[in-house]
């Protein structure tokens, strides 16, 4: 472990940042609103808005068959892939082999984090896209669902980010191994496929999230228009006994119905008539 010199600043960032910018983005940001310089040798820890993660870099150097990495985290895939190291023989000989078994276990983490993150984002489809009528359906919390969706947005998005850096990583390891033996060079392609697969599931996740953020805000508006078509019916239902109630409201001296024995039950009839007529039409038309 090599800490840091003595004249490396550390600073924690309190206010939390969307972690979909990218580490392009979170520079940028410790630029513009920290004013640190990229290259000013100052080191920036973001937490991200749910407070529970830490995205920072991870450096890995490798020299005359040596691995040193430089990380002020301590992510899963470095707690798990010594204990099994001590556990089974896994062959490493040399720093390449420890490199490639730390990027096989951090790609095998990302692996169950997309495997857990789609079973997620199965529920919420199942959720959304219910069949109509279910009480599935008729119970969705439509503000709790778009929380998710955006979480899982969120995790989708660092996800690729992380997938995007390790296929550049491969790809640079590649001219690199070619003096170490043909079973390194077959396990860094292995990862580098493994990768590559990894990066078009995510893709697809990412594609289907976008599809059940459209999907959930179509069905707001379905539902946001559903109750103003009952407002509207409602309206013109009620329009027409309230011209007729206005009418024979006047009290004029020469209106004859209102000297008429059956002036009233004819005004209440008139009323329901007109009142009916209009409802009748908009059921006939499956409006309602």
């Amino acid at each position: 472990m090599i800490f840091p010199d003595q004249a490396v600043r550390i600073v924690i960032a309190t206010k939390p940042v969307d972690f979909r910018k990218g580490h392009d983005g979170l520079a940028a940001m410790a630029h513009g609103e920290l004013g640190f310089a990229p290259k000013a040798g100052v080191m920036v820890v973001f937490r991200s808005k749910r407070g529970d993660r830490i995205k920072a870099p991870i450096s890995f150097i490798l020299v005359n068959h040596r691995l040193v990495t430089i990380r002020h985290t301590e992510p899963r895939p470095f707690t798990i892939f010594p204990q099994r190291a001590e556990k089974a023989d896994l062959g490493l000989r040399s720093g390449e082999t420890i490199l490639l078994g730390l990027l096989e276990a951090i790609v095998d983490r990302l692996a169950d984090i997309l495997e857990r993150a789609g079973r997620e984002i199965d529920t919420i489809s199942r959720l959304i896209l219910g069949q109509k009528g279910s009480d599935t359906r008729k119970g969705a919390n439509y503000k709790a669902t778009l929380e998710e969706i955006g979480r899982k947005g969120d995790l989708t998005s660092n996800i690729r980010d992380s997938l995007a850096t390790l296929e550049r990583l491969t790809t640079f390891l590649g001219p690199k191994l070619t003096s170490t033996d043909k079973k390194c060079r077959d396990q860094l392609k292995a990862l580098a496929a493994d990768v590559r697969s990894l990066a078009d599931h995510a893709n697809f996740m990412a594609q289907k999230i976008t599809f059940l953020l459209d999907a959930t805000l179509g069905l707001i508006n379905i539902e946001q228009n559903a109750i103003i078509k009952i407002f509207s019916v409602a309206a013109v239902v009620f329009l027409p006994p309230t011209l007729v109630a206005s009418i024979y409201g006047m009290n004029f001296d020469l209106m004859p119905e209102l000297r008429w024995t059956l002036g009233y039950p004819f005004a209440i009839g008139l009323m329901i008539l007109s009142a009916g007529l209009p409802y009748l039409y908009f059921k006939r038309r499956g409006w309602l």
